[in-house]
């Protein structure tokens, strides 16, 4: 099961945070600070699986965003990494050429994104076709 979801700037700025367990805000900031102290002075040539706390934490570098994900110890990192890389190939071509200020300034669009993909904390939809009509449809509707 998927803990958390964390999209951080080189800088250590949260620029997503879904939880699907409950946590307190205090314990937010310090998984937040921690996650990101973590993965950010790691190797390039390390796995982008790391173990921390009782979890295992999966993260991904595009450009200057960290997209991080906090899962069981015995969820598939390869299945998670995979996941990571179809969120951002669906945010690429909902923004066209999707940068931090589109995460910032439509941080709405992204948390309905992430919904369509992940629900209570498993993947729910893996097509990436599938997630873009549905955002299409969303997309009539509110205009």
């Amino acid at each position: 099961m998927i803990r958390f979801i964390l999209l951080q700037n080189r800088a250590g700025k949260t620029r997503l945070a879904k939880y699907y367990v409950p946590v307190s805000d205090g314990e937010k900031r310090k998984l937040e600070y921690d996650v990101h102290r973590l993965i950010v002075g790691r190797e390039p040539k390390h796995t982008n699986f790391v173990e921390f706390k009782a979890y295992k934490v999966v993260y991904r570098r595009y450009a200057g965003l960290f997209f991080s994900i906090g899962l069981d110890s015995g969820d598939n990192e390869l299945v998670t990494l995979e996941a990571v890389h179809l969120f951002v190939e669906i945010l690429d071509h909902f923004f066209s050429n999707v940068c931090e200020l589109d995460l910032v300034f439509n941080f709405h669009k992204v948390y309905l994104i992430l919904d369509e993909l992940v629900m209570a904390g498993e993947i729910a939809e893996s097509s990436k076709k599938v997630i873009l009509e549905r955002l299409a449809e969303l997309d009539k509707i509110d205009t």
